[in-house]
């Protein structure tokens, strides 16, 4: 059996409402990544998984039936950063050597979601 080893990180971002913010991170499930919102707002997250988001049973684990909710989520935290602030979430890893490998990003900024990954090779301007 392969397993995925990736790393996700985040840049930090201030968010209007800490507690809010958390009681939103509580109500999902992360994996294994972690999340800190400080005191002063610093919303960061980081750990070794990919960055998928399932909502949260009654009982804390994830709810695999409902599927990934990842941009629903971010949609939902989209709300609560501050004014000109930008949450940059970036995931990379690989299954040992096997097609294709893992990169794919989220920003989220001015209340939008915006997604990349390496599924659409533009071509190089000469």
């Amino acid at each position: 059996m392969a397993t995925l080893q990736a790393a996700t990180t985040s840049t930090g971002a201030i968010v209007s409402d800490p507690q809010a913010v958390r009681e939103l991170f509580e109500s999902y499930c992360f994996g294994t990544l972690d999340w800190e919102v400080t005191e002063d707002g610093e919303l960061t997250i980081w750990g070794y998984d990919d960055f998928e988001v399932y909502e949260a049973r009654e009982n804390g684990l994830p709810d695999y039936e409902g599927g990934i909710v990842t941009h629903a989520f971010l949609r939902e935290l989209a709300d609560h950063l501050e004014a000109d602030e930008e949450l940059d979430i970036q995931t990379a890893g690989f299954t040992k050597c096997r097609f294709p490998v893992l990169a794919k990003r989220y920003v989220v900024r001015d209340g939008e979601v915006l997604h990349a990954d390496l599924s659409s090779p533009d071509p190089i301007d000469e």
